[in-house]
């Protein structure tokens, strides 16, 4: 269990970033630039186990749409 200091459970959202690579960051703290809100929300290991269920491709975005690329020029 995630615990604070103060012995109360830490809560987390689950964020992404524009490579659509996934990560957990404390709530109530300013988010970094780049990063948005996945829509989850809970302890660290229920946000852990939301991102391992969503998070099938660890292959940044960029690489994904430049393989894509490739194969259909190389297709075409």
């Amino acid at each position: 269990m995630s615990v604070e200091t103060s012995g109360e459970v830490m809560k987390y959202s689950v964020v992404f970033n524009q490579e659509e690579q996934y990560s957990i960051w404390p709530e109530g703290k300013q988010m970094p630039v780049g990063w948005r809100q996945a829509g989850k929300s809970g302890t660290k290991e229920e946000c852990l186990a939301f991102i391992n269920e969503v998070w099938t491709d660890m292959r940044p975005l960029s690489l994904r749409k430049a393989m894509i690329e490739r194969e259909t020029s190389v297709s075409g």
